[in-house]
């Protein structure tokens, strides 16, 4: 992994690993902002002498928690519960919890690592963090969940607060577990401090479009990059990957932009259709009867264990599903099959190895940190209508919404050309992201 980088950043990479053994997610984040890093080495002498790069590497703070809680069955069961508290320099941590049996250190201090900088790109005041539980949601009743939540709130509660650490949803935390999150906040502090969460349902302090923020996000900024060779969504294939919130918004926007998603995909497989998916019965099959894809009906429709969804031919990929699920040899087929734009919904799903594939063929790229930043900065839009105790309409939110993509996309943009990197999304975004940060770093002093 370590080949090509700078030399100056290599030392520094080598040392993360040195320092974090068997954490490799977390290798892999640092390792790609610091692939992008090698510009600005010796013209920012700042950087050094404050030890920025050292010290963005190391969480501020890392939280390893016990949650124990009963099954309905009477059993008692022992989860592993994280936050990571990665860096404050722009504002309070800001990232999600994530329920999965996949949960670790490693894969919570990935997604933080890259919250700083995707944080840093929306240009709101928030910083970056990340939490969740190796606790599987799958197949546990509503009470299960409601136990589950509660216990592991007993001990988040104590590290969070609307001007410390805001979390929100991930994989496996929705509406239903953050209402179940945020009422033993209150039960436990006695305080309604709306704020202390987002993604919250809209009777009781959430904001609208944050449902469909992440991945109406993740299309306009493709919007964007189209726009850039005089192209737009008309008339396009789309293949998006998932079928969870990100994949199912991100088919409604491209619908909307006048595009035609022919492919989505669950941990079961993956369904084409080539007169277009139908986006209600994909709503009601995964939002209310919570089916797998193999369930969707319609004569024009075939779904496949078989392959991969990389293998159908598309003008526009959108992986929204996972990380690292979209390799080399995905990339290499999505290329053979006329592939123009690619953009990440979800976090880093692409490999190195896809990501430099997409790259020498001149394919648009969007990578993650500015691509998929919608989800959360509509979380930061949700916290200043907490803290002015204001509710705004579903179009002004879309809107301010489209405007941060819109700013996110142009600050990719005009980093990669000020370093020489034209049309390099990659490098602009963790370039604008980095450096952002570093100077509020330098700024404060050491601490």
């Amino acid at each position: 992994m370590s080949a090509g980088l700078h030399p100056n950043m290599q030392e520094h990479f080598d040392a993360v690993v040195a320092r974090n053994p068997g954490e490799t997610e977390f290798h892999q984040a640092v390792y790609e902002v610091m692939h992008s890093l090698g510009p600005i080495a010796g013209k920012r002498p700042e950087y050094a002498q404050w030890s920025i790069l050292k010290r963005v590497c190391e969480p501020e703070r890392q939280i390893i928690f016990r949650v124990p809680w009963v099954t309905d069955s009477g059993e008692v069961e022992i989860n592993r519960g994280f936050r990571v508290e990665f860096n404050s320099a722009l504002g309070p941590y800001k990232g999600g919890l994530r329920f999965h049996p996949s949960v670790n250190l490693s894969i919570i201090k990935f997604l933080g690592f890259e919250q700083i900088f995707k944080n840093s790109l929306t240009g709101m005041p928030i910083g970056g963090g990340k939490g969740g539980s190796d606790f599987d949601p799958k197949g546990r009743s509503d009470g299960e969940i409601m136990r589950f939540c509660q216990s592991f709130m007993t001990e988040l509660y104590r590290h969070i607060g609307e001007y410390t650490d805001v979390p929100a949803g991930d994989i496996g935390v929705g509406g239903r577990e953050l209402g179940y999150l945020f009422g033993q906040y209150k039960r436990i502090t006695n305080r309604y401090e709306s704020g202390v969460l987002t993604g919250k349902g809209l009777s009781w302090g959430g904001s609208r479009v944050r449902t469909e923020a992440t991945g109406y996000g993740t299309v306009f900024f493709t919007q964007e990059m189209l726009g850039t060779r005089g192209e737009s969504f008309d008339g396009k294939r789309v293949v998006v990957s998932g079928s969870g919130n990100v994949a199912l918004y991100a088919i409604e926007k491209v619908q909307q932009l006048g595009g035609t998603v022919i492919a989505c995909s669950d941990s079961n497989g993956y369904l084409v259709d080539e007169n277009g998916l139908d986006l209600g019965q994909l709503k009601d099959l995964k939002e209310v009867r919570r089916e797998r894809l193999s369930a969707y009906s319609s004569d024009s429709a075939a779904h496949s264990t078989e392959g991969s969804i990389w293998d159908v031919k598309c003008d526009v990929a959108l992986p929204c599903a996972t990380q690292n699920e979209l390799n080399e040899e995905h990339a290499k087929s999505l290329v053979s099959n006329g592939v123009q734009a690619v953009a990440e919904g979800a976090n880093m799903p692409c490999t190195p190895g896809a990501v430099k594939v997409f790259q020498e063929s001149s394919v648009l790229f969007g990578p993650g940190k500015a691509s998929n930043a919608g989800g959360v900065a509509t979380s930061a839009l949700e916290m200043q209508q907490n803290a002015s105790r204001d509710s705004w309409s579903f179009e002004d939110t879309e809107a301010r919404l489209e405007q941060i993509m819109r700013d996110i996309h142009t600050r990719c943009v005009t980093t990669a050309d000020e370093f020489g990197l034209e049309g390099n999304y990659v490098a602009g975004a963790n370039l604008a992201g980095y450096m952002k940060v570093a100077d509020a770093m330098v700024a404060l002093g050491v601490i």
